[in-house]
């Protein structure tokens, strides 16, 4: 709960810790300045980068989804009872090259969940961010659904919106899982041909239904013949694919999306790349404006990831990692506030 007296409004929050295990704590902020929202927060994602953290004693989760309970004097884009969320970003300098140009997400002076506002966090009661990083989220997306949109969502839309996709591309897509689910539907929808890679043969009914043209099952494979070639690849596996194989299904001029988050050395084989004049394309979450039209986009085509639901709490968010850990979640996980349980909450 939050606590709003003379002296500041206190948070209930969830914190990783040393043992890896979920501790209750409170944050304490001194006023809701002028440019600010204090959000009571109904459903929060859980995301594959929440288990990098799990350990680092911050509040865990960047995919929040709240509604608005108070707003500071300055704020206009907001009202009370609005619902909004929020990703990986919280701030930036607002003055930089990058930030001028509307790739905030690349400022030098980001806030960014990880890094920043430690403090703070979607497996909570409330948070308090300021309005600029807020998204209104739309009225043909559940709060349930919209949590792993934030992140998941973003990230794959980002990739596929910024660097040169076009409707007539044939792309390929590692994984159906967290990731892979949402950008077979993303890609799908703007109306790629989707080809997919998985090392589990029983999805592949599902990934059809979401939008997938073709499926080829990788597990134990020592070659790939897929026909046409790929013009982007989007790798959304935590472990490494073997690029052997993958290379061979590129076209010339091809992109290569690493995606997911990995602290290991990527290494490719050199001459492939070379020759066949092969992009690798780093990408992250999006920049405002990016995520403003991912969220239309989504609410436009009926694009809404595969989540299970457990209770915002201790034992509920332990519950979720240890599930993710095992890789049980389908797909993403979302934790709901008691008073919004059965997930009904728009």
């Amino acid at each position: 709960m939050a606590c709003m007296t003379d002296k500041g409004i206190d948070i209930t929050v969830f914190k990783g810790s040393p043992s890896g295990k979920i501790v209750a704590s409170t944050t304490h902020k001194d006023s809701l300045k002028p440019d600010e929202v204090l959000l009571k927060i109904t459903h929060a994602g859980l995301c594959g980068t929440d288990l990098h953290y799990k350990t680092s004693g911050i509040v865990l989760s960047h995919e929040g989804i709240g509604i608005v309970q108070q707003i500071g004097p300055e704020v206009t884009n907001f009202k009370i009872g609005d619902r909004a969320g929020w990703g990986y970003l919280h701030n930036s300098c607002g003055h930089c090259d990058e930030c001028l140009s509307g790739n905030e997400i690349y400022c030098s002076e980001r806030a960014m969940y990880g890094e920043a506002d430690k403090d703070q966090g979607g497996f909570a009661s409330h948070a308090i961010w300021k309005a600029g990083f807020l998204f209104h989220i739309p009225d043909e997306i559940s709060s349930s659904e919209a949590a792993p949109l934030m992140c998941a969502g973003a990230t794959v839309f980002n990739a596929m919106h910024l660097y040169g996709m076009i409707p007539t591309d044939r792309v390929g897509i590692i994984g159906v899982g967290g990731l892979g689910h949402l950008a077979i539907q993303f890609a799908a929808k703007m109306g790629c041909q989707v080809v997919v890679f998985s090392g589990t043969k029983g999805k592949e009914n599902e990934a059809k239904k979401l939008g997938a043209s073709e499926f080829y099952e990788t597990k134990d494979m020592q070659a790939l013949e897929i026909g046409a070639p790929l013009k982007h690849l989007f790798v959304t596996t935590s472990q490494q694919p073997d690029w052997n194989c993958y290379l061979n299904t590129l076209a010339p001029h091809a992109k290569i999306y690493p995606l997911t988050v990995s602290a290991d050395a990527l290494s490719l084989p050199y001459m492939q790349l070379v020759v066949n004049g092969i992009t690798l394309q780093g990408s992250i979450c999006p920049s405002r404006g990016t995520h403003v039209k991912m969220l239309r986009f989504a609410a436009l085509h009926r694009i809404k990831p595969i989540i299970e639901e457990f209770p915002l709490t201790e034992t509920g968010i332990e519950e979720a990692i240890r599930k993710l850990e095992d890789g049980e979640v389908r797909y993403r996980a979302v934790l709901v506030a008691e008073n919004d349980i059965a997930g009904k909450s728009k």
